[in-house]
């Protein structure tokens, strides 16, 4: 059984386990039990009643969280010519266009939180899978991370704004961030609703039974708050 400090127990006494909280409860439950001295990410973590190993119960896409994510999002563009040049100009904070740039990434250079990439450069970014992959950094196109370069603006612009992916893992769950302990509870409530209405949107054909069958919120180091699933899923949510 896992040890805690004090402030962790005095948190968690606050939490009743046992209870369903409205989403709205919920968001205010974390922020009042964040324990850490810097500024903690609520995460919302997601048991659902799907089957990663059939491709027709795969969930991967994408959210625009409204009041975003509380932290730079630092962006790189794979992109050459014409695309490299809007590529900046639209803000980009990184632009690989050469081998000498693809080669730093290669070797672990990741200063940088999302990738887009224009489809022309889509073949030298696939060598890059073994490095970018593992870090959820490679370029897709359901994510909305591959844009010709007339959209790369726009691409780079929601990146920043917070747009955020959530995808099934191999053990059927989905693990998304959804901003900062500092946020009020009305920002992470509205950026909550933003998650659920895109999972809501997101469900496989294959799915089969309860969808999602436990959401749990939580901020950084601090005690997770149980949500009533079917209140987070009701299109009549906090009303």
């Amino acid at each position: 059984m896992t040890k805690h400090g004090k402030k962790y127990n005095a948190a968690a006494a606050k939490v009743n386990i046992d209870h369903l909280y409205m989403p709205q409860e919920a968001v205010a439950l974390v922020r009042e039990t964040s324990i850490t001295k810097f500024d903690s990410t609520v995460e919302v973590h997601i048991r659902t009643g799907l089957d990663p190993r059939q491709a027709d119960q795969q969930v991967r896409d994408v959210v625009v969280l409204p009041h975003g994510l509380g932290k730079i999002v630092r962006v790189l563009v794979f992109a050459t010519g014409d695309g490299a040049t809007a590529a900046r100009a639209a803000g980009a904070d990184l632009v690989a266009d050469d081998d000498e740039s693809m080669k730093k990434i290669e070797a672990g250079q990741l200063d940088f939180d999302v990738a887009i990439a224009t489809p022309d450069m889509m073949g030298k970014v696939g060598r890059l899978g073994r490095v970018l992959g593992p870090r959820g950094l490679m370029p897709n196109p359901k994510a909305g991370t591959v844009a010709a370069p007339a959209d790369l603006a726009r691409a780079i612009e929601q990146a920043k704004a917070g747009r955020v992916e959530f995808r099934l893992d191999k053990t059927a769950n989905i693990h998304v961030s959804i901003g900062k302990a500092s946020f009020s509870s009305e920002k992470l409530h509205e950026n909550f609703t933003a998650l659920m209405e895109a999972l809501r949107k997101a469900r496989p054909s294959g799915a089969k039974g309860v969808y999602l069958k436990r959401i749990t919120v939580a901020s950084t180091m601090g005690p997770g708050v149980k949500v009533d699933p079917n209140a987070a899923l009701s299109m009549e949510e906090g009303e």
